[in-house]
């Protein structure tokens, strides 16, 4: 509870921008003395009805009582709170704080009665459930554990807003009232509750800007040239189906028309609704912009416009103004400094981008940050030669620009359960949010491909992303992703590599690989290339030269039939002479197998095919390849490097001759191709066959594969976080409270770690100080022979190579000479610190971590202890809690794992008993926040059971976890 000085201080944190059902936003944030004359207007807006079911009786206006007490808060035991759009209220909610008998009291009483009331035009929104998230997040913060509220039986809408919170409630009805009693804590149910209804709202406002029904591009120049000119080309041509104005206030007087389009010289000239404005002016008439589509209900905006965070500290403010604004409008932003969004659903056709050509329809969601790596993306999955081809092109394409709004996370939510997308490829050159978006891309993976390649990986962020804070390295970041299994790769060719195996192949069963085709020397590179990936190819089967198609046919039939085989890859070179089994022969065998049995992944690997590279493109249809020409059809953003085998091809088996066929750039000559003699359509969602250039990029698409397959195994049961007996959760907390009393942070001794750590049933081995030779003998009596002598000096620390340890030291004698060596080595006792410890059973010594990032949350560690994670960084990672199976991976996933299971003969360690380590850490970092940091180093894994022989605890107040508290956009 705050001291009466600054009992009415404002608390400006809890200001927040939410994301509603129906994807607009609007502010909440404290009411005040200030907002009298906005209550009263707000007031007369809601219905009698309304009215009634607030006060329980006819209430038609405030009296001036009403108003003083309804904006007089002590935001303490008295609290409202607001819900504003455009600056005035359209939804309030409050609180007082009660005591037993219900009247007026202050803490320690933890009740308070809460009451809502919303605008009837917003109603149906999800307002009042945005209000009890962050009005619950305000009381809990206050001390209130309790909410009661009395509700008329009538008012089923309010009913059905605190039931379906989530939260444990008691329900009783007296007096013709019903009266709900709810505690505040947030529980699995509500968490979940509050992610879905965040789901919900967050993929809402994505669609709205990727399908509006009508779109202004606000800043199209009069004369051709120019971005906002040649975004009002790109979407008339893409043929977008929805109303399409153009908008410059300088336009003639008595100009109708730009381009076709309907001309105006504000959006508020338009008659009728705009859901989606494209602004494509100079940064400084922004705001102005921004104001007339907030007043003309403008849903959404797509900021191309430069000159904002990514231009310095006066853009960056420029930007937080922007977002500000938009958001007080109820607008979401894609930008500012953004390439565009895409979306080539035949329902909608938007190109409000910078390209100048659309991307084939498809089954790809295609996201980067960045425009130029945007374009060079779409290049790579539209050309002809070089990128998915047919069904398999994208559905929908999003340039964020800054990111200042709408960010990965969002889009996210939206492809989860898009229709019209299979498969997910995000280029993030940094990660807003990494709690959340790991919690979102755990969920996506479960249900679709997500492949990411990360920019920025070793350097500082782009000037134009807001971006939290992380103390782990970029490796640590990549293994978690990974653990919620996202498919991370390196560059932007092994994005499309990736994806393009995805998107129409299904996935394989397991690492166990088939490789045939006509040159030996390629299929033994692909087998080295399948052994480097951790696969487990079969022999080469070596066709010759000689092969027909007949034969290709035959051998992946039998390699597809054969229950030792999970994937198959084709490898081809090119035939010469009299008989050689034609191009498009060969494609259509291998379609043709690869069909008899969809449920096994098909990639051919081709070296400089050109004439294969046709066919394997295109598509098994007779029809002429003039049809691809049709003025309607869309042209592919770059066919130069077509045929040089820079990337995948796919083998279609679409039809060809319809109108998103590509048509050929003019400077390319292009032999007509060849037909095909009696082979028809492919039925919708048939496979298509992706080929590489080089058999290194193929196997790695598949390991990549064969990796996600396992994971999503291995997903769909995680495990548990098992229960232990012997923890003493409740002692460990009373210590902790205790020890925090003394300061904000501290690194606790060494009888508070073995004390902490006892309470949760992780005994450390007792290590007594030795400051003199006397005081080690003393020490190694108490503790019994033999013993282990440790320099403690933090440049000897855990650095046996250096000589700061001996160990077997069976009796006094020993002892003592060996101390006297340490000090004659490194130098006094008071440098050396040097302690005595019993000896532990040999073993493999190991070191486990847990540290609490204020970004990616809390994280356990795991390597061998010395220079296998000293120097080669051979650990692994994984997020807390971590359950029974994740631990067991945990341990397996070091490159170093064989030495704890009987490598060249030694003997296995007991991994059961370090699983179990790794569990208890976990359990003690995950129930109590405040310990910030855990180290134990060395930990000796013998046959049977584990020393732990040193530890480190920190503890700190943990960072704020906003992934538990009230759902919010980031601030600005």
């Amino acid at each position: 509870m705050q001291t009466s000085p600054d009992r009415h201080e404002y608390p400006a944190h809890w200001e927040a921008d939410v994301v509603l059902r129906d994807g607009g936003t609007a502010r909440i944030r404290p009411i005040t003395v200030d907002d009298a004359d906005r209550l009263v207007s707000f007031y007369e807006q809601v219905s009698d009805e309304s009215k009634y079911y607030r006060f329980f009786a006819p209430y038609p206006r405030l009296s001036a009582k009403d108003v003083h007490r309804f904006t007089h808060h002590d935001f303490v035991d008295r609290v409202g709170l607001a819900a504003t759009v455009g600056g005035e209220f359209i939804a309030t909610v409050r609180y007082d704080r009660i005591g037993a008998d219900g009247t007026p009291a202050s803490a320690p009483a933890d009740e308070a009665e809460v009451a809502f009331l919303v605008q009837d035009a917003h109603q149906g929104r999800g307002v009042a459930s945005a209000l009890l998230e962050h009005i619950a997040a305000v009381a809990r913060e206050r001390g209130i554990r309790r909410f009661a509220a009395e509700v008329l039986p009538a008012n089923n809408k309010m009913i059905k807003v605190f039931t379906d919170a989530g939260y444990t409630q008691k329900r009783s009805f007296e007096d013709g009232v019903v009266r709900l009693e709810f505690d505040l804590e947030p529980t699995d149910r509500s968490l979940a509750v509050q992610y879905a209804r965040e789901h919900r709202a967050e993929a809402r406002s994505v669609q709205r800007l990727l399908a509006p029904g009508s779109v202004a591009v606000i800043g199209a120049g009069r004369t051709p040239g120019g971005v906002g000119r040649s975004v009002l080309g790109n979407i008339r041509d893409a043929g977008y189906g929805g109303r399409l104005y153009a908008v410059n206030k300088a336009l003639p007087e008595g100009q109708k028309e730009i381009d076709g389009v309907p001309a105006h010289r504000s959006v508020r000239d338009i008659d009728g609704p705009v859901d989606l404005a494209v602004v494509a002016v100079p940064a400084e008439h922004v705001p102005e912009v921004v104001t007339e589509c907030g007043e003309h209900g403008v849903q959404g905006l797509v900021v191309v416009s430069a000159g904002y965070a990514e231009s310095g500290p006066e853009g960056r403010e420029r930007q937080r103004a922007l977002v500000r604004q938009a958001r007080t409008h109820g607008m979401r932003i894609i930008g500012p400094n953004a390439f565009g969004i895409i979306n080539t659903s035949p329902r909608v056709r938007l190109n409000a981008s910078l390209a100048p050509e659309v991307p084939r329809p498809g089954r790809i969601g295609l996201f980067a940050q960045s425009g130029a790596i945007g374009i060079a993306l779409l290049s790579r999955l539209h050309r002809r030669g070089g990128g998915v081809t047919g069904v398999t092109g994208v559905s929908t394409f999003v340039s964020s620009g800054n990111r200042a709004d709408v960010s990965g996370n969002d889009v996210l939510q939206y492809w989860y359960e898009d229709p019209d997308t299979d498969v997910v490829l995000m280029y993030l050159e940094s990660i807003g949010n990494p709690r959340k978006f790991t919690r979102l891309a755990r969920r996506t993976a479960a249900a679709k491909p997500l492949v990411v390649v990360q920019g920025a990986r070793h350097g500082a962020a782009p000037q134009g992303h807001a971006v939290r804070a992380t103390r782990l390295p970029h490796a640590t970041v990549s293994a978690l992703l990974r653990q919620a299994g996202v498919i991370r790769v390196d560059t932007i060719t092994e994005l499309v590599d990736a994806g393009l195996l995805l998107a129409r192949q299904p996935l394989p069963a397991g690492p166990r690989v088939a490789i045939l085709g006509n040159s030996e020397s390629l299929g033994l590179l692909t087998y080295d290339a399948c052994l480097a990936e951790g696969l487990r190819p079969h022999p080469p089967q070596d066709l010759t030269t000689a092969a027909s198609a007949a034969d290709f046919h035959a051998a992946l039939s039998r390699a597809l039939a054969d229950d030792r085989c999970d994937a198959v890859v084709v490898t081809a070179i090119p035939a010469v002479g009299e008989g050689s089994v034609g191009d498009t022969t060969l494609a259509q065998a291998l379609r043709s197998a690869a069909a008899a049995a969809p449920a096994k992944p098909v990639l051919v690997v081709h070296v400089e095919l050109g004439g294969l590279a046709e066919a394997l493109s295109a598509a098994a249809s007779t029809a002429p390849q003039a049809a691809a020409g049709h003025d309607d059809a869309p042209r592919p953003v770059s066919q130069a490097a077509a045929g040089h085998g820079d990337a995948p091809r796919p083998v279609s088996q679409a039809a060809a001759g319809h109108g998103d066929a590509p048509r050929p750039a003019p400077t390319e000559q292009r032999p007509p191709a060849p037909e095909v003699q009696g082979t028809a359509e492919a039925p919708e969602g048939a496979h298509l066959i992706p080929a590489y250039p080089a058999a290194e990029r193929a196997v790695r698409a598949l390991g990549q594969a064969v990796t996600y397959a396992q994971w999503r195994r291995d997903a769909a049961s995680p495990g548990r976080v098992p229960e232990y007996d012997d923890i003493d959760e409740k002692g460990a907390a009373a210590l902790i409270g205790g020890l925090l009393a003394r300061g904000q942070g501290l690194t606790l001794g060494t009888d508070e770690t073995c004390e902490l750590l006892g309470h949760y049933g992780v005994q450390v081995h007792r290590a007594l100080h030795a400051p003199s030779p006397d005081a080690a003998a003393e020490a190694a009596r108490t503790l019994g022979y033999p013993v282990a002598l440790k320099a403690t000096a933090p440049h000897l620390r855990h650095r046996a190579d250096l000589g700061g340890v001996r160990l077997d030291l069976a009796d006094e004698d020993q002892l003592r000479r060996s101390y006297a060596e340490l000090t004659e080595l490194f130098g006094a006792p008071e440098e050396l610190r040097p302690v005595v410890q019993r000896m532990a059973p040999r073993g493999v010594d190991v070191v486990v971590r847990a540290v609490i990032d204020p970004a990616a949350g809390a994280v356990l560690s795991f390597g061998l202890a010395g220079a296998a994670s000293q120097l080669l960084g051979d650990t692994a990672h994984r997020l807390i809690p971590v359950t029974d199976r994740e631990a067991a991976s945990l341990v397996r996933s070091i490159r170093t794992a064989p030495l704890l299971f009987g490598w060249r003969g030694s003997a296995p360690a007991d991994t059961r008993s370090l699983e179990e380590l790794l569990l208890r850490v976990s359990r003690l970092v995950d129930d109590h926040p405040e310990v910030v940091a855990v180290t134990l180093e060395p930990v000796v894994v013998a046959s049977h059971g584990l020393s732990v022989l040193g530890a480190f605890v920190r503890l700190a107040p943990p960072p704020a976890r906003d992934d538990l508290g009230p759902r919010t956009l980031p601030a600005y």
